[in-house]
């Protein structure tokens, strides 16, 4: 097998229809928003529970929206999060996301960040996150290993130096953050945390 040279991290097809058609202003609405985002990616059979979006903070508009691509790509980077950062990258084309917007921009996730999406979120110039289901709740409902946080994670983004700080919000919407990963289990929906095998064992 010869080494591969470049990679591509897509969503699925069918992504536009799922874009509100007014502003979204308030957290809950967001937070809505980003859920139905997951149950159509669970019900597409396209990939994992967990979504998130971007969002410029004054003016409230869609910057990148992203859903778990890991196991239909075959790349573990691809984290929910992870794609709507790059994205909203690409449509800005910087590295660095504290330029896109006059006042920021925020980003929102259905579940708390994983210990590669926590270091993806301090790096991506965002300066607001919102979440919706605890760690906790992801692996009691869904098994999935989330891997080691630092302890006082969101202290950690809060003050955040030398960089500008993140402010964090949790527990939005976080029922229905939690129905989603029960509706993933229910529909059988594999574990593809690292070291388990196709059954998740």
């Amino acid at each position: 097998m010869s080494p591969a040279s470049a990679f591509q991290i897509t969503l699925p097809d069918g992504w536009k229809k799922q874009l509100p058609a007014a502003l979204l202003r308030s957290d809950e609405q967001k937070m809505e928003f980003v859920i139905s985002l997951g149950e159509w990616n669970i019900r597409g059979k396209t990939g994992g529970p967990f979504a998130a979006a971007i969002f410029d903070r004054r003016t409230h508009e869609i910057i990148s929206i992203g859903v778990n691509r890991v196991v239909p790509q075959s790349c573990s980077l691809a984290h929910a999060e992870a794609v709507a950062i790059a994205l909203a990258q690409q449509a800005h084309r910087t590295h660095d996301l504290s330029s896109a917007a006059d006042e920021g921009v925020e980003l929102f996730a259905s579940g708390q960040p994983c210990v590669q999406c926590f270091g993806m979120t301090w790096w991506s110039g965002v300066n607001r996150l919102v979440i919706g289901a605890r760690s906790s709740d992801i692996e009691e409902l869904t098994q999935f290993r989330e891997g080691p946080l630092p302890t006082g994670w969101k202290n950690l983004l809060a003050n955040r130096q030398p960089l500008p700080p993140i402010d964090v919000r949790t527990d939005v919407c976080r029922e229905r953050a939690c129905e989603l990963l029960r509706e993933y289990t229910a529909s059988g929906g594999t574990n593809y945390s690292p070291g388990l095998s196709a059954d998740g064992n």
